[in-house]
């Protein structure tokens, strides 16, 4: 072979060779996995659904192909609904696992140990389901430290107007209650919730006779329910989320003739019937979703879809852990890019209609920046009763299945 044409043949080998070298850069590059970490309260009755929801997902998006090419791959963690756990739990995600984002738990305390982590470790961070009103009110007041931070469920604030919207239409116009009682745990979350509940509920024509927090290591709340009946009031607003199934064993036992209507957060998830040994039939709660309800036309679909995969409904936190990974992924390939600074970016642009509305985030200008909006057109919530063990949807009028029903012990007129 002539010399010069051995040297062209070796000059079109390496270049070939170069090329399926980056060719194959390329694809490794492409399918490199998105990674997002959930940490969440596994073995809690609301918080068991955020890792399972996340995970279902992130399935469905990577069977219609992942976001560019690229799959979506969940790495959990339990963090015993610990604190400690979740900010240990964090920082591994981040340093070992290398995950790009992270969704976090549905109790306030944790998500605001959670916070100045996703600020120093610079990693998008969303809470499916903690409300206090200091998560996102941290973020504006020190926008560019806490912008990491998204509050992927209602304020306490938000979930206050909730409430009172459906007992303005449900408890005064219905049955024409006039009074009532707030009783709440003592936490982070219900703090502000108290607060905005006592705003609210005279407004709308409820006036509060007594407000009772309790600490969420009490066992028996005959006292408490002692206590409430003394004042006669016509409904026991709530604020409950470590606790419930207790207090509404103790609340049918006790045969306590007024019905409870707020937060419950337990009461969101199917198997609450069940824990109460359906002492649950009655109970009022607020939710984002649940069981045949189409609050949008993805909210039927994820909510069979769930039970058929896991064997139960989800909790309120699952529909929002749910969401989560779908607008996350889709901030990922609206940036063009898994940079930190550029998926926030790419975030507080979301316009995402999920399985509980439209999901949009407010801006910097906001006393709540970076917590979803609240209102018509957006996110309302809606209120369900449990009745003969079933959920059944009660508020607003456009998705409800049924009228409220109560209990033989429980006296209400109408």
């Amino acid at each position: 072979m002539p010399k010069q044409a051995s040297y062209t043949l070796r000059a079109l080998l390496g270049a070939t060779a170069i090329g399926f070298s980056m060719a194959a850069a390329g694809q490794a590059l492409a399918a490199d996995p998105i990674k997002i970490g959930v940490i969440a309260e596994a073995q809690a009755i609301a918080g068991a659904s955020i890792p399972q929801a996340a995970q279902m997902a992130a399935e469905e998006i990577n069977a219609k192909g992942g976001v560019d090419g690229r799959k979506i791959e969940i790495v959990t963690y339990d963090n015993h609904s610990s604190s400690a756990d979740s900010v240990r739990a964090f920082q591994r995600a981040v340093n070992e696992d290398k995950v790009n984002a992270v969704i976090a738990s549905y109790i306030s305390e944790v998500v605001l140990a959670l916070e100045p982590w996703a600020s120093r470790l610079k990693t998008p961070f969303v809470t499916p389901g903690a409300a206090s009103n200091e998560i996102s009110k941290a973020v504006h007041k020190d926008y560019e430290k806490n912008k990491y931070t998204f509050h992927g469920y209602l304020t306490s604030a938000a979930l206050a107007l909730s409430v009172c919207d459906a007992a303005k239409e449900l408890l005064v116009e219905g049955k024409k209650m006039k009074t009532a009682v707030i009783m709440s745990e003592d936490a982070a979350w219900t703090k502000p919730l108290d607060v905005s509940y006592q705003e609210c509920l005279p407004k709308i024509g409820l006036k509060v006779l007594d407000h009772i927090r309790f600490s969420p290591d009490t066992t028996d709340f005959t006292p408490i329910f002692n206590k409430i009946e003394s004042s006669k009031p016509d409904v026991i607003i709530t604020g409950i989320s470590h606790v419930g199934t207790q207090p509404t064993v103790q609340w049918k036992n006790q045969q306590v003739p007024i019905p409870m209507f707020g937060i419950s957060s337990q009461a969101t998830n199917s198997t609450f019937g069940k824990d109460t040994n359906n002492a649950s039939d009655g109970v009022l709660y607020q939710g984002v979703s649940g069981p045949d309800v189409a609050v949008t036309p993805k909210s039927l679909p994820f909510a069979e879809g769930f039970k058929k995969k896991f064997g139960n409904y989800p909790s309120y936190a699952g529909y929002t852990a749910y969401d989560e990974v779908y607008y996350i992924a889709d901030a990922v390939k609206r940036a063009g890019s898994t940079d930190a600074d550029k998926l926030v970016a790419a975030l507080e642009k979301t316009d995402w209609e999920g399985t509980i509305g439209r999901v949009q985030f407010y801006g910097k200008s906001d006393e709540f920046t970076h917590s979803i909006k609240y209102g018509k057109g957006l996110i309302t919530g809606v209120m369900m009763q449990w009745q003969d063990g079933k959920q059944v949807s009660v508020w607003p009028k456009e998705v409800a299945k049924g009228q409220l029903k109560f209990p033989s012990f429980i006296k209400v007129t109408n």
